[in-house]
């Protein structure tokens, strides 16, 4: 099988992963692609009718999170990603996205162009200070 996951890596760093719509709840139960060690989780629960999920509690943990790490789900439309490293330099990995993928941020940079009309859901951790935890990068 084909893997279900794009990763975007320059210099070994990963940048983001991106899961194509057709890669989405493809294997029954519970499906993570992305790393316990990761600042964000991602998985698909495919489970049939009337299967129960024990009722639980997440323990409050302290957790140290040095990046913001979003993620990105394409409603409708079509966009153009393009990453930056960490110097803001274009690492030429630019890629497009469709009605019903996903993408999640990592690190670096990065910029969108919207190709189509698009709708776009993002989640990403907060607290977020919109005047400090972002830079611009002329591009």
């Amino acid at each position: 099988m084909k893997k279900r996951v794009l990763e975007i890596r320059h210099n070994k760093i990963l940048y983001a992963i991106i899961i194509k719509k057709k890669n989405k709840f493809i294997k029954k139960g519970v499906d993570f692609v992305t790393k316990s060690s990761d600042l964000i989780q991602l998985g698909f629960l495919n489970h049939k009718k009337n299967h129960k999920i024990t009722s639980h509690i997440h323990v409050k943990k302290p957790r140290v999170i040095n990046y913001c790490t979003e993620v990105l789900l394409i409603e409708k439309g079509k966009v153009k990603i393009k990453f930056f490293d960490l110097k803001n330099s274009d690492i030429k990995k630019d890629t497009i996205l469709n009605s019903g993928d996903i993408i999640i941020l990592f690190k670096g940079g990065h910029g969108f162009t919207i190709l189509k009309k698009t709708k776009i859901i993002e989640v990403k951790q907060g607290p977020y200070v919109n005047n400090k935890d972002k830079k611009i990068i002329k591009d």
